[in-house]
């Protein structure tokens, strides 16, 4: 069953660094766009990246200053997707423009509108303040996924896949084994589900980037704000003291491509050993294994549900409550 398409809300596409003087291209929720920045101010740029005139890519074409021009026949558009030049005359026709997008720049996403422009408001984006907190370091990418986006969604709001996917990385045997409360707001959008183990192995993860030797309390808080961003909040000390307390923030940003792909922004921010590159490094690289594990398990599933036969039933449990409650959440959007 595919997870319907809430188009009146803000998405994630692209990081802040990704966006500048060459035009990047991303599909979202169906729509080609093309984000580039502004020679004068800098400021995000995104358009419909489809010329009128033959629908040539505009990311396949090039700036002349902050106009692009179409790589085919030379049509040029404005930032505001206006088109100022068309080539062997002085009228330019009425409807030769290109779809603009607003774009809002908060906690290094480049956040972008899919919907009408006239509801934009960037007071109602969701934040991830450590993502561009300076006592914070953080590791960070993204893989395109090819399911659906609400596959996801389920796959991070149940995290008891970690002992089972993720072993001898993220996981261990009280992930699964430790009973989780759940709190939805509806009317909200905010899925939030919480998992305290008291007494915990230590996986790699955390033993190779905290030193801790030893059993842990390992405390899992999520906030899910639906449509697109998760966060984990996760806290580490030594079994039994409080101290040292080791913070770490994990973000995604769970961004619909089209139907049956979706854009996985992942994130990392921790709190301590942020002077050692080592352990920058080792988080960059073991959390991207982590990522890559999901991506292929949920194509895997992708394509087994894709051949299942019409009518079949799936089977739901206690550990399903937040990822249940999302998909109302994400079906009431949509339905808007």
């Amino acid at each position: 069953m595919a997870t319907a398409f809430a188009r009146n809300q803000w998405y994630v596409a692209a990081y802040a660094s990704e966006v500048g003087r060459t035009f990047l291209a991303r599909t979202i929720l169906g729509e080609p766009i093309v984000f580039y920045r502004t020679g004068q101010d800098g400021r995000a740029v995104a358009l419909a990246d489809r010329c009128v005139h033959r629908r040539y890519p505009l990311s396949e074409s090039r700036l002349d200053g902050d106009t692009i021009v179409c790589g085919y026949h030379g049509f040029t558009y404005d930032t505001s997707g206006t088109c100022v030049f068309v080539p062997g005359q002085q009228r330019i026709p009425r409807t030769a423009r290109v779809a603009s997008y607003p774009v809002a720049e908060l906690d290094s996403f480049v956040w972008v509108w899919i919907g009408d422009p006239e509801l934009a408001d960037d007071k109602l984006i969701p934040r991830a303040p450590h993502m561009a907190d300076p006592e914070f370091v953080t590791v960070s990418g993204m893989e395109p996924i090819d399911c659906d986006y609400g596959l996801l969604v389920d796959n991070l709001l149940d995290l008891s896949h970690e002992t089972y996917l993720h072993g001898g990385y993220i996981g261990t045997p009280e992930v699964a084994d430790t009973p989780i409360t759940t709190d939805a707001d509806e009317q909200a959008g905010i899925v939030r589900v919480a998992r305290h183990m008291v007494d915990a192995a230590c996986p790699p993860f955390y033993a190779k980037s905290t030193g801790i030797q030893g059993r842990i309390t390992r405390l899992q808080d999520i906030e899910y704000f639906a449509p697109c961003l998760y966060l984990l909040h996760s806290r580490i000390t030594p079994a039994g003291e409080q101290n040292p307390l080791f913070r770490t923030e994990i973000t995604y940003a769970i961004t619909p491509s089209a139907p049956g792909q979706v854009y996985d922004f992942w994130a990392v921010s921790r709190n301590f050993a942020t002077d050692d590159p080592a352990v920058t490094e080792f988080l960059r690289d073991f959390n991207h294994q982590v990522v890559m594990q999901d991506v292929v398990a949920l194509n895997i599933l992708q394509k087994a549900l894709d051949s299942e036969s019409a009518g079949y039933q799936e089977l739901s449990i206690g550990i399903d409550a937040g990822g249940l409650a999302a998909r109302r959440i994400l079906a009431q959007l949509a339905a808007q």
